[in-house]
């Protein structure tokens, strides 16, 4: 039986651009524990980190994707692969996200991992390859 490993996988929400906590997803909850998410995804890329789970939760409360520029700072300034959700309900969204994820593209391979949301489809970016990868056990 081959050895099993698990991927920690650590997660950053968004409110405002900044980093926060809910309680039981109540947004009057809402407690900023960092108000600059690119200094957190540093710190978990420096720890040995590879992915990053990163929530936009205004995009989800709007149901249209809001904090696209913080994603286009993690993926510009780290080697994080992320798994962006919140707000990525339309083709215009799945645009926003893919284009502020563009500079991190390899290869033609977008690091950039959208669960659940490929139904949507993406009519004009069949030329991109969409980065998948299992996000939580992987075997060896």
């Amino acid at each position: 039986m081959g050895i099993k490993t698990m991927r920690i996988i650590p997660a950053i929400d968004i409110i405002d651009g900044k980093c926060v906590r809910l309680t039981k997803g109540d947004y009057d909850t809402k407690k900023i524990y960092n108000e600059n998410p690119l200094e957190v995804a540093k710190e978990f890329e420096g720890a040995g980190i590879q992915y990053l789970h990163l929530v936009d939760l205004d995009g989800a409360k709007a149901k249209h994707i809001v904090n696209h520029r913080v994603l286009e700072q993690i993926a510009s300034k780290t080697d994080l692969k992320i798994d962006f959700g919140g707000g990525l309900k339309t083709n215009e969204d799945l645009h926003i996200a893919f284009n502020s994820a563009l500079n991190k593209s390899q290869e033609g391979v977008l690091p950039l991992m959208i669960e659940k949301h490929l139904k949507v489809g993406c009519p004009n970016m069949e030329h991109k390859k969409l980065y998948w990868e299992p996000t939580v056990i992987t075997k060896k």
